[in-house]
Order: structure tokens, then C-alpha cells, then sequence
């Protein structure tokens, strides 16, 4: 079993920043690619971004590339999101999630997630 902790969300106006964290804990062995994911209210979760092992390949949603980037410490089992600048549209409960292989952008292909944290960005 593998288990996810996000931290770093909040409210913050619209231009603003914030760095979300991921933690993987339990029998992750390593090798594993990891992503992000967000589900605006009444919508369907949807990708962020996605890194690799080796952090040589990251993908980007349209939505989010040029202001969001991904990285990761493999010596602390961490990803990180850092976000800025922030739009309102970004507002959603953000995810991360885990999966032993390439970085992939669909939510189906990920083994395990976290509870998520809430992003709420303010006009």
C-alpha cells in the first residue's frame, strides 16, 4: 500500500501564488512517475501535470502551462506543484497521484491518490 498527503492549498487572490506538496510514504520502491489533478466544483477531475521518475519528461495542461511547474525530490518521496500566477478559474481540490511507469496525463492510468487540498483563488 502506497499513501499520498497533499499539503500546501489555501485561499489566495488572483495573481497570487502558492507551492502544493505530495508526499508517498508505504511500499513505493521507487521508479514511479507522479501527477496532478484538480476537480473545479461541479466539475470533472481533470490533469495538471505529470512528472517523470527522473524528472526528464513533465507534461502540462494547456490550461496551466507557462504558470504551473512540477518537480520533485526522490530522497524525500515529494512532488511539488508550484503555481503562480493564479487565475480564479484555477480554483479546485487538487490532487496527487502515483503510477509505476511513464508520466501519463489520464486519471485512470494512476494506482493510488491522495485526499486532495483545496485551492481557492479570489477575484
Amino acid at each position: 500500500q502506497v499513501q499520498l498527503v497533499e499539503s500546501g492549498g489555501g485561499l489566495v487572490q488572483a495573481g497570487g501564488s502558492l507551492r502544493l506538496s505530495c508526499t508517498a510514504s508505504g511500499r513505493t520502491f521507487g521508479g514511479y512517475s507522479m501527477g496532478w489533478f484538480r476537480q473545479p466544483p461541479g466539475k470533472e477531475r481533470e490533469f495538471v501535470a505529470a512528472i517523470s521518475w527522473s524528472s526528464s519528461r513533465t507534461s502540462y495542461a494547456d490550461s496551466v502551462k507557462g504558470r504551473f511547474t512540477i518537480s520533485r525530490a526522490n530522497a524525500k518521496n515529494t512532488v511539488y506543484l508550484q503555481m503562480n500566477p493564479l487565475k480564479p478559474d484555477d480554483t479546485a481540490v487538487y490532487y496527487c497521484a502515483i503510477r509505476w511507469g511513464a508520466a501519463a496525463g489520464t486519471a485512470n492510468e494512476y494506482t493510488y491518490w491522495g485526499q486532495g487540498t483545496q485551492v481557492t483563488v479570489s477575484s
